[in-house]
C-alpha cells in the first residue's frame, strides 16, 4: 500500500504564494514642499538700494548663484544684521548644493528674525537631506507661527516619516489634511504613511483622495495597489497597476507586482506574459525569476523552472528560497537524492526554517534513506509538535528499518493522534501494529 503523507505532514511540498518584493516608497522632495530656491521672502523695495544688493537680486533672477553668493556677501559685509539678505544666500547656496553654508545663512537669518518663517522652512528642507531628525525643530516653529497653513504641517510628517517615526508623520499629516482637503500630496504622503504603518484599509481611502484631487499622479496608483495587495484584493490591484504601467511602461518591478496579482487570481499565463514585458525593459530581476519559476511550478512545467532557478542563483547565491525552491521541484519530480541535497542546502543557509526541515524529512523518507529521515525528524520534534502524519512517517521509518520495538510504539502513538479511521495511514498503521505485537511476542519466548 502506497503511503498517502498529508500536506505538512511531509507530503511532497507545494510553493506557497508569498510576496516576492514589496514597493519601496522613495522619499524626494514631495511637489508641496520645494522652496530652496523657489520659497522666497517678498522685499519691500528700498529708496536706494545697494548696487551690491541689486547685482545680487539680479543674478537669483538670472538663475546665476555663484554671483549671488558674491554680491550677497559683499553686500552683507556693509550690512551684516540683514536677516533676509542672510535669508536670500542660504537660497543661493542651497542652489549650489552647498548644504553647510545655506544652513549657516538661514540660521544667522533666524537669529536676527525670529520671526522670518520662510527660514525656518528653508533650513529643515535643507537639513532633510543629511538628518531629518534635525529638521523636526524648524518645520514645528513654522507651523507655530503659521498655524493656518497646511504646508508647515506637512514637512512635519515628512521630516518624522523619513525619521522613522509612523505614528507622528501621520498625526502631522492629518493635521496638513485638514488644512487643505484637496492636496493631492498630502493625502499621497499620508497614504504611504499609513501603508508602512499596516494600515492598509485607511491608506487606500488616502491613496483613492490622491487620486481624485489629481489623477494624473502614477505614483498614486501605485501605493492604491499596494494598499490592495495588502488586503488581498488582488484584481482591483492588478487594473491600478495596469493605470500606472501605462504612465510608466518601463517600470519592471511593477510589472512583477502585476504579475503576482495576477497569480493571486490564478491567471498564471496572463502573469507569465506580463513577466515577458518585464523582460523587455531590462535585465530580469531576482523577484521576477523568483515568480517566474513559481508560476512554472504550479502549471507543473518543472524542467522549465529549473534552468530559470539556476539564474536566480547566480544572482542571489546565499538566498535560501532559491535552492528551497529547487527541492520542491525534484520533489515533484520525484528525483529525491536532488531533492535532500538542495532543501539540506537551504537549510543550512536559514537553519530556522521549520518548513525546509519537513520537507527534508520528506526527501529522506521518499528516497528510502530511513536513517536520514529520522534524524531530521528528530530535529523537528525539539522544534514543534508533530502532526499526526509526521507521527506515521516516523513509525514507517522505523518499522523499514527493521527496529520492531520502537516501529511498534510510534504506529500506537500515531493511533492515539489520529482522528481519521478511514485514511491509508489508520489502517495500515492497525496492520503494523497487530503484525509487530505478535512479532515482539514471538521473540520473547
Amino acid at each position: 500500500m502506497k503511503h498517502r503523507i498529508t500536506a505538512r505532514d511531509c507530503h511532497l511540498a507545494q510553493f506557497a504564494l508569498v510576496a516576492l518584493f514589496s514597493f519601496a516608497f522613495c522619499y524626494p522632495l514631495p511637489t508641496s514642499a520645494q522652496s530652496n530656491t523657489t520659497r522666497t521672502r517678498i522685499h519691500v523695495a528700498d529708496d536706494t538700494p545697494d548696487p551690491a544688493l541689486v547685482a545680487a537680486r539680479g543674478a537669483m533672477d538670472h538663475k546665476d548663484y555663484a554671483e549671488a553668493v558674491r554680491s550677497y556677501k559683499e553686500y552683507l559685509a556693509k550690512k551684516p544684521d540683514d536677516a533676509d539678505a542672510h535669508f536670500d544666500l542660504g537660497n543661493a547656496y542651497a542652489s549650489l548644493k552647498q548644504a553647510a553654508d545655506a544652513k549657516t545663512e538661514y540660521e544667522r537669518a533666524i537669529s536676527l528674525d525670529p520671526k522670518l518663517d520662510v527660514a525656518y522652512i528653508n533650513l529643515g528642507i535643507t537639513l532633510m537631506e543629511t538628518d531629518p531628525a534635525a529638521a523636526v525643530e524648524p518645520f514645528q516653529k513654522a507651523a507655530d507661527l503659521l498655524p493656518k497653513e497646511a504646508r508647515p504641517q506637512f514637512l512635519l510628517g515628512w521630516a518624522y516619516e523619513r525619521s522613522g517615526k509612523p505614528s507622528l508623520a501621520i498625526e502631522h499629516y492629518r493635521a496638513a489634511e485638514k488644512l487643505d482637503e484637496k492636496n493631492s500630496d498630502i493625502h499621497f504622503a499620508l497614504g504611504r504613511a499609513l501603508l508602512t504603518s499596516n494600515q492598509p484599509a485607511d491608506a487606500e481611502t488616502e491613496f483613492r483622495a490622491a487620486i481624485a484631487s489629481d489623477a494624473s499622479n502614477p505614483q498614486a496608483h501605485l501605493g492604491l495597489s499596494q494598499a490592495l495587495m495588502a488586503q488581498k484584493k488582488s484584481e482591483e490591484a492588478a487594473s491600478e497597476l495596469g493605470v500606472y504601467l501605462r504612465a510608466q511602461p518601463n517600470d519592471s518591478e511593477a510589472r512583477v507586482a502585476r504579475a503576482l496579482a495576477l497569480v493571486k487570481q490564478g491567471k498564471n499565463e496572463d502573469a507569465l506574459a506580463e513577466l515577458e514585458r518585464a523582460v523587455g525593459t531590462g535585465q530580469e530581476s531576482l523577484s521576477a525569476l523568483k515568480l517566474r519559476a513559481q508560476i512554472l511550478f504550479q502549471l507543473k512545467r518543472y524542467d522549465d523552472a529549473i534552468p530559470v532557478l539556476q539564474r536566480a542563483a547566480a544572482l542571489a547565491p546565499q538566498d535560501p528560497d532559491i535552492p528551497a525552491q529547487f527541492g520542491h521541484v525534484y520533489l515533484e519530480k520525484r528525483a529525491y537524492p536532488d531533492a535532500a541535497r538542495e532543501l539540506l542546502i537551504a537549510f543550512k543557509m536559514n537553519p530556522q526554517s521549520n518548513d525546509v526541515l519537513g520537507e527534508i524529512v520528506a526527501a529522506e523518507y521518499l528516497g528510502k534513506n530511513y536513517e536520514s529521515a529520522l534524524k531530521a525528524l528528530d530535529l523537528l520534534s525539539q522544534r514543534e509538535e508533530l502532526p499526526p502524519g509526521t507521527v506515521f512517517i516516523r513509525a514507517t521509518c522505523y518499522d523499514k528499518l527493521g527496529q520492531a520495538a520502537q516501529a511498534l510504539d510510534w504506529y500506537q502513538k500515531f493511533l492515539q493522534l489520529n482522528k481519521d479511521e478511514n485514511n491509508d495511514m489508520y489502517f495500515e498503521a492497525t496492520a503494523r501494529v497487530r503484525f509487530l505485537t505478535r512479532e515482539l511476542k514471538e521473540k520473547k519466548k
